[in-house]
């Protein structure tokens, strides 16, 4: 196979995947008749000239991480996702290696929750995918490359998130965050990536060596946060967390009490969207 393959084979894809299906707005005139370019690349989470340049076969040898975006992004079942690794001349990620892959129901069940903050983490707290009311709530992840969507890296070497912490339950918080980047290292001893976060982050944050060379293992308890929200001012919320069965995906849904002030914000941040974090 060569980039050409590649290409052509990401551009019949995206012509497929319709705007509305993919969370985006579809009004307007359209000259491709899916996602554009731009689209796609901000669905990945990659720059719309690198999108170009795979399609062209004017980029080699994606990496692995680029891959498994594009295949969220484009939709792809297990098939055509594996196709499209081995046509980057890679190997399709093994059982040994945190799943990454998002099922079509899974994207069905975001698409059905357009009034809710949804976002789907893997086991090492990547955001995957995220709907618009989250990105209105916790910030827009669509910005965000490579590292910085790892949710323990942003709290541990980033800017943090807008959550409201007291000293002993951001303590809780880190502790939780190490425990479950310790079992997802036990549970998938191949992946590269994740041995080299989980170094990058002993080498970078003090707390987090303490805590991982400490062999804390705790459950991950989640159950309201308290958000300090740059717009709508400070919403409390329900923050549940479901796992989808055999792949250790971690589905985050916040939700208020209806009728209550709080109900009244998240509301307001579902009409408002990211509009208000940038205008």
């Amino acid at each position: 196979m060569t980039t050409t393959d590649f290409g052509r084979t990401m551009r019949i894809w995206r012509d497929r995947v319709q705007p509305d299906a993919a969370g985006l707005p579809a009004g307007g005139r359209r000259r491709a008749s899916g996602l554009r370019r731009e689209e796609l690349a901000m669905l990945a989470g990659i720059s719309a000239d690198y999108v170009t340049r795979l399609e062209q076969g004017r980029a080699s040898h994606p990496s692995g991480q680029v891959v498994e975006a594009l295949a969220r992004a484009l939709r792809l079942s297990a098939e055509e996702r594996a196709h499209l690794f081995r046509l980057a001349g890679l190997v399709p990620p093994g059982p040994d290696t945190v799943p990454r892959f998002l099922t079509p129901g899974v994207h069905r069940l975001l698409d059905r929750m357009a009034g809710t903050p949804v976002a789907v983490h893997d086991a090492a707290w990547t955001i995957l995918l995220a709907n618009a009311p989250y990105s209105a709530l916790m910030g827009d992840p669509s910005g965000w490359h490579g590292i910085e969507r790892n949710v323990v890296w942003r709290h541990f070497l980033g800017p943090g998130g807008w959550a409201r912490h007291t000293p002993e339950s951001l303590l809780a918080f880190h502790t939780a965050l190490v425990s479950d980047l310790r079992n997802a290292a036990a549970r998938y001893p191949a992946d590269l990536a994740l041995r080299e976060l989980i170094a990058d982050l002993r080498a970078g944050s003090a707390r987090f060596a303490e805590l991982w060379d400490s062999g804390v293992v705790q459950r991950h308890e989640l159950q309201s946060k308290v958000i300090d929200h740059p717009v709508v001012g400070v919403v409390t919320l329900d923050c549940d967390m479901f796992t989808v069965t055999g792949t250790d995906l971690r589905v985050i849904v916040y939700t208020a009490e209806p009728g209550t002030e709080d109900a009244e914000k998240l509301a307001l941040l579902t009409v408002l969207g990211t509009q208000s974090l940038t205008g």
